[in-house]
């Protein structure tokens, strides 16, 4: 029965499409950024589903929800999920397939009465995202001890409230210790949210790594002035170091190569008007890489960079780190288990980085832990035009189901 056993595909994409109503958007995606009013929905959603499957729910303090199914025997949960976060201009996949995928795997059991010797556990981590709270994976982040609650609940967003506040104003906080359940092992199907599967003609990506990520914060002081009446050998123009840093991370990414990528990704200059010479320019820098030395030498770089351009304008600058994560392998047990599923299932399957970031990495630090990768159409991912096939959701949740199953035994 076990070898013969598969999801339900239209169940699961009903499941992504009925929370994709929740903070949905004009001409498709939806809008959940984290400890919101749409968040609180989602998770309320979520919930409900899983008691309806007949899972043991509890949330930690930093509200990270697991739904518990117990096995034959107590002991360390074999765990799968992710988050419900979305970006402000997010898809219905990117995270929800993690925990809505591992809820049909729940109910694919629960239909064939298995029982498994060790327990399942579903669970959505708090924030994952980083689009309104700094550092992104932050709710899997305390879970496993890398930040402390305090300097999570203390973090301020990019809307200036905290997420203490938040947490305790949607009542997401819960009761359970942090850190609980301890961890036997982690998967987590997601979808790509890049081009490489989709293009190699791939279903089935084992993920054998996650980037190096770092995200850091840039704030340049000029002087004002009229933008038709200043020589240019007389300004202090923090728009144009702005605009030049942001070329420079372009060409710095293109220089060191590889999996080496930098995005200028948030920007606001002032006063904003078109015939004045910019005062305040503030902008992020989101540098990533395999390799953790190619990613400090692009950080290095970036930095001389900006402290020479200051220097050589006359303007101030400020700086800050947001987030700043190392390369994670993914042990190499795990991905053969992913591995050997896909092809027992008969699906292509290929060894391959992450270049976003994933609850899993986090995870990766308390227990073995995999991921599961499904194609994205063009590539396209924190966009609302973001879809992956039925049939490769199909695809991957299977594979989850048979790689959870492995494991619980």
């Amino acid at each position: 029965m076990h070898d013969t056993l598969r999801i339900n595909r239209q169940r699961l994409i009903s499941r992504l499409e009925r929370l994709g109503e929740i903070g949905a958007l004009p001409g498709g995606g939806c809008c959940r950024l984290a400890l919101t009013e749409e968040d609180r929905q989602g998770r309320e959603l979520v919930i409900s589903w899983m008691h309806e499957l007949g899972l043991q729910v509890s949330s930690d303090a930093m509200g990270n929800v697991f739904g518990l199914r117990p096995g034959a025997e107590d002991g360390p949960p074999v765990m799968t999920g992710s988050h419900i976060d979305t970006v402000r201009t997010g898809g219905i996949y990117d995270g929800n397939l993690g925990v809505l995928g591992g809820l049909e795997v729940v109910e694919s059991l629960n239909e064939a009465g298995i029982v498994t010797r060790r327990p399942l556990c579903v669970a959505f981590f708090t924030n994952e995202e980083g689009a309104r709270f700094a550092p992104d994976m932050m709710g899997s982040l305390v879970y496993v001890g890398g930040m402390s609650l305090e300097d999570a609940r203390a973090t301020q967003g990019i809307d200036g409230q905290c997420v203490g506040d938040c947490l305790d104003a949607i009542g997401a906080g819960g009761a359970a210790p942090v850190g609980t359940p301890s961890v036997h092992a982690f998967v987590e199907v997601h979808v790509e949210q890049g081009p490489v599967l989709e293009e190699s003609g791939i279903t089935i990506g084992a993920v054998e790594k996650v980037q190096g990520i770092s995200w850091q914060e840039f704030s340049f002081t000029g002087i004002s002035n009229h933008a038709g009446t200043t020589p240019m050998r007389l300004r202090h123009d923090a728009g144009y170091a702005a605009m030049a840093t942001g070329n420079f991370v372009r060409e710095l990414a293109n220089r060191i190569g590889g999996d080496q990528v930098g995005t200028v990704g948030a920007l606001q200059i002032e006063p904003n008007l078109v015939n004045v010479v910019a005062n305040q320019a503030r902008f992020t820098v989101d540098l990533r890489n395999t390799d953790n030395d190619r990613l400090k030498q692009a950080e290095a770089e970036l930095q001389a960079f900006v402290e020479q351009l200051a220097e050589q304008e006359g303007i101030a600058v400020e700086h800050r780190t947001l987030a700043r994560f190392d390369p994670v392998p993914f042990d190499p047990e795990m991905v053969d288990r992913v591995e050997a599923s896909a092809k027992a299932l008969g699906h292509s399957v290929m060894r391959m980085p992450s270049g976003a970031g994933h609850d899993a990495q986090m995870l990766a630090r308390a227990c073995p832990t995999a991921m599961i990768f499904v194609p994205s159409v063009d590539g396209i991912s924190h966009n609302i035009n973001e879809y992956t096939a039925p049939e490769d959701l199909e695809a991957g949740t299977n594979v989850l189901l048979r790689v959870l199953l492995d494991l619980a035994e």
